[in-house]
């Protein structure tokens, strides 16, 4: 696990775009599996800065979103499918049909995981693997429990989860409680893995994820067993890890 440290949000989000756009760059028809929430909003506008600077071409690229709330519909504001076009595909040149995000208006749960399993393993998995981190070391919305999950499926979401994401909503009561989530075995079939955090709140999740046991209360700790792993994250996020990192 290779930790790269960056100074604020600002500097984690560049170096991001940075790592995201030499793939891209390298590997034109690269598989990208792709992460939503606050973190990675500024890696996303670095990437769109990129694009429109004529450095980067998103035409052969296809990419597989982690996960989606259960219950909302793609053109949902709250959706991370709407996430994503706002965010990133709406600014660059790549082709939507070949963007792929869990389908939240499926009720049908067990079809619809195992449908994005069998579309996911097509790709061959992904090349790149962004993910951030929650509060509680979860991955995606892999919450912590007592066993590591496989493949995508469908969660209860927990009250730190909850809260966490309510910042995002006009109420807490409008978050919804559960999602659809690729498993900790899907993401650990990608060939590299880009995590990053920012702030003192990620801190102990951090910690945990890269000094701490191997267990499935801090979901993320399994990515000590990934063989090509970086960890980009800010003096806060990395303040429970300087005594490791000296």
């Amino acid at each position: 696990m290779k930790i790269i440290h960056a100074t604020d949000y600002v500097d984690m989000s560049r170096k991001a775009a940075n790592l995201i756009a030499a793939q891209v760059t390298l590997k034109p028809n690269c598989v990208l599996g792709l992460a939503t929430g606050s973190t990675p909003i500024g890696t996303y506008e670095g990437l769109v800065a990129k694009y429109e600077a004529g450095d980067l071409d998103f035409s052969d690229v296809s990419s597989y979103n982690l996960d989606e709330y259960r219950g909302l519909t793609g053109d949902d504001p709250q959706s991370y499918r709407y996430f994503m076009n706002v965010n990133l595909f709406d600014h660059v040149n790549i082709d939507k049909s070949r963007t792929f995000v869990p389908d939240g208006s499926n009720m049908d749960a067990e079809a619809n995981c195992a449908a994005y399993d069998e579309l996911v393993a097509a790709a061959g998995y992904p090349d790149l693997q962004l993910l951030g981190i929650g509060n509680n070391g979860h991955i995606g919305f892999n919450e912590p429990g007592d066993h590591f999950s496989c493949g995508t499926h469908c969660v209860d979401l927990t009250e730190s989860t909850i809260e966490a994401n309510s910042r995002l909503f006009d109420r807490i009561e409008d978050v919804p409680r559960q999602a659809y989530t690729m498993g900790t075995q899907t993401i650990m079939f990608a060939r590299q893995i880009l995590v990053l955090a920012n702030g003192e709140k990620k801190a102990q999740a951090v910690h945990d994820m890269c000094f701490g046991p191997i267990t499935p209360s801090c979901p993320a700790s399994i990515l000590q067993l990934h063989p090509n792993v970086v960890v980009i994250a800010d003096d806060e996020a990395l303040s429970l890890c300087k005594d490791k990192l000296a």
